[in-house]
């Protein structure tokens, strides 16, 4: 099934380069918009999968693309929503899935220089899955690292918590780190033992667990 998308971002280059790379990648852009009123009177009236989203718009160019995401999430629960942002925001990742819903996403732009690795970003948003950025991530883990149980994790393990806060599954992490699907049971029990975390086979739930561990 071809995914629907509508993109919000105020520059006009960067939106359009945009929507030719999905395209190209085999999506469909059904609308774009400049600013928040425009992304919702586009969501209204198209009701794409997935609508992907600049963190900073007018007319404060602060976090415009957050609340919009939380708003549109009110309003169409179903659809996905994948948050781009210019730096590593580590507070505005966590705001946008605190919630616990599925079908959100928050990426670094720098990223999207990768097309195959964003177009699997927005279609796992667009399926119901939970994505952050791999940047986001090691800055929570470096930040942890030293004198706590981090230090107790194996290099592999580390490895392997860094995907599970990505929100991959475990076959995700079978594919990416070529390994058998009880190795990588093993590993996240133990990650979980160690870290003192409740295991769950709740990816949603999962995600948030360790990243709830990594901000604390």
């Amino acid at each position: 099934m071809t995914l629907r998308l509508v993109l919000a971002d105020d520059s006009l280059l960067f939106r359009e380069g945009l929507a030719r790379l999905l395209i190209e990648a085999g999506f469909e852009v059904v609308a774009q918009a400049g600013d928040v009123a425009g992304l919702m009177t586009a969501v209204g009236s198209h009701s794409p999968d997935v609508a992907v989203i600049d963190i900073r718009m007018p007319p404060t160019h602060t976090n415009e693309g957050l609340l919009a995401a939380a708003e549109l999430k009110k309003m169409q629960s179903r659809i996905g929503v994948l948050v781009l942002s210019q730096y590593v925001e580590t507070q505005y990742a966590l705001r946008l899935i605190a919630s616990g819903e599925g079908g959100l996403g928050y990426l670094v732009k720098e990223r999207v220089s990768d097309l195959s690795d964003f177009a699997m970003a927005v279609r796992r948003v667009g399926a119901g899955e939970l994505v952050v950025d791999q940047l986001v991530v090691e800055q929570l883990v470096a930040r942890r690292r030293q004198g706590d149980s981090l230090s107790a994790l194996t290099g592999r393990e580390r490895e392997v918590l860094g995907l599970m806060a990505e929100g991959r599954s475990n076959q995700a992490i079978c594919d990416q780190l070529w390994l058998g699907a009880k190795t990588v049971e093993t590993h996240v029990r133990s990650i979980f033992s160690k870290l003192e975390l409740n295991a769950t086979p709740d990816d949603h739930r999962r995600v948030l667990a360790v990243l709830q561990y990594l901000r604390s």
